[in-house]
């Protein structure tokens, strides 16, 4: 079957190759209780991540670089997916997470045939998706915890492999931030997270990120994040080797305020550690 889940629709036979995610066949690095998402997702026991490898995104400063491009991980069925939704409920795991899930939609409806866990699904993703395919998951997401990574089409040419992706972006999240919001007790049940990732001297960008996030439901969250720390291949962007100035950091706070956003998660200034990338299984 010719691969057309992401927006690069590269037409790869992903049984027999790899596309332009990098990876063929289905593919994981870790899953275990990960404490360290946003306190809804997390909640008391932990969100149930399952790291996909592969990405056609390829950001330069990609913290997990190693999943990304594919360099690590084992390949497993649809029948062990589905074996690994069961063992994470049974480890007390508040949801499933799948991390980077774009380009294993199909692998991933399959293993829910198999097995559907019966606590929440969260899809979290790089916001890089075709808005058609979004409707399809949302057969069975509960949750979309969606990155928005940049709206300038010149930062996106620079540190990723996809100039458009503000195109694709932009309606994705819109679609996603649909989703009806649902907490109890301070645990999300269904809803949308929208993430973004402060970086060096573009400031300017996220704040008209949080402009725009300011256009969509009210029911939606916003996590603004400060926790950049130079990691990935950045060997020609000098910009990025270092973390993000109490500056920077304080110009997106203000257009928070000014545009007066209420579901907000807001990472302090001192939050930029390696200590939150994970140490890989496979």
């Amino acid at each position: 079957m010719k691969c057309t889940q992401c927006p690069v629709s590269c037409g790869a036979d992903r049984s027999e190759s790899v596309g332009a995610c990098g990876v063929k066949g289905l593919k994981i690095a870790k899953y275990y209780l990960h404490p360290f998402e946003e306190p809804p997702i997390s909640y008391k026991n932990g969100s149930g991540c399952i790291f996909f490898c592969g990405c056609s995104l390829k950001c330069a400063f990609c913290q997990n670089y190693e999943l990304s491009r594919n360099t690590r991980g084992m390949e497993i069925s649809a029948a062990r997916l589905a074996e690994i939704f069961a063992e994470l409920e049974e480890m007390g795991a508040d949801n499933i997470n799948l991390v980077n899930p774009t380009h294993y939609l199909r692998d991933i409806m399959g293993a829910i045939s198999i097995y559907r866990p019966k606590i929440p699904i969260v899809y979290n993703t790089h916001g890089y998706e075709k808005t058609e395919e979004l409707q399809i998951a949302n057969s069975f997401v509960d949750i979309w915890l969606t990155d928005l990574k940049f709206m300038d089409a010149a930062l996106a040419k620079r540190y990723t492999a996809r100039p458009d992706y503000a195109e694709y972006a932009l309606p994705a999240v819109r679609f996603m931030a649909e989703k009806p919001l649902k907490i109890e007790n301070g645990k999300m049940l269904s809803g949308c997270i929208i993430r973004h990732l402060i970086l060096p001297l573009a400031a300017y960008d996220s704040i008209d990120i949080v402009r725009f996030v300011s256009t969509l439901p009210r029911s939606a969250y916003f996590s603004l994040m400060s926790q950049y720390t130079p990691f990935g291949d950045i060997d020609n962007f000098p910009e990025l080797k270092r973390r993000i100035t109490p500056r920077e950091y304080k110009m997106v706070l203000a257009a928070v305020e000014e545009v007066g956003l209420e579901n907000v998660f807001i990472q302090d200034y001192d939050s930029a550690d390696g200590g939150f990338i994970p140490s890989w299984d496979y």
